[in-house]
């Protein structure tokens, strides 16, 4: 990734305004060990206490990259139960990169982020109507599948 991705200027731009990039070794003791590292490229996306709240593992061009990086922001914020921040990342992935492999991901955690922060079901039932309609063979319409009956 470090000859097409990293140096992209969309991934350098998000990068800078969204994050503190550190660049390990996979072999690198004690982190490889630490977060588990097992092959590179692995990229985690760890909050300010260092705790892990998304990874990718393998090549990703920067159309795949930057949503990845931004699931990873969005989860991060999601864990903390910062759902509207959380929120704001997830409608610029559907908004900005719809057709990435990462999309699908973003309506389902969009849905559980609009429950969690109105306590409305409708939200879930709407993620998977939204996943049904737009990504029926995703692996996260499956995992919505359950909300139809709310």
């Amino acid at each position: 990734m470090g000859a097409v991705t990293y140096p992209n200027e969309r991934v350098v731009e998000f990068i800078e305004k969204n994050m503190i990039p550190i660049q390990v070794l996979f072999d690198s003791q004690p982190l490889a060990a630490k977060f588990n590292i097992q092959w590179t490229p692995t990229v985690i996306t760890l909050d300010e206490e260092g705790k892990e709240h998304h990874r990718t593992i393998g090549f990703l061009s920067p159309e795949e990259f930057i949503p990845s990086l931004m699931i990873g922001v969005a989860k991060s914020h999601f864990d903390r139960e910062k759902f509207g921040k959380a929120l704001e990342m997830l409608e610029k992935i559907l908004k900005d990169y719809p057709k990435s492999d990462t999309a699908p991901e973003a309506v389902y955690m969009r849905g559980v982020a609009l429950y969690k922060n109105t306590h409305q079901a409708s939200h879930l039932k709407d993620a998977y109507k939204r996943l049904q309609g737009e990504y029926p063979s995703s692996e996260w319409t499956k995992r919505a599948q359950p909300y139809r009956l709310l």
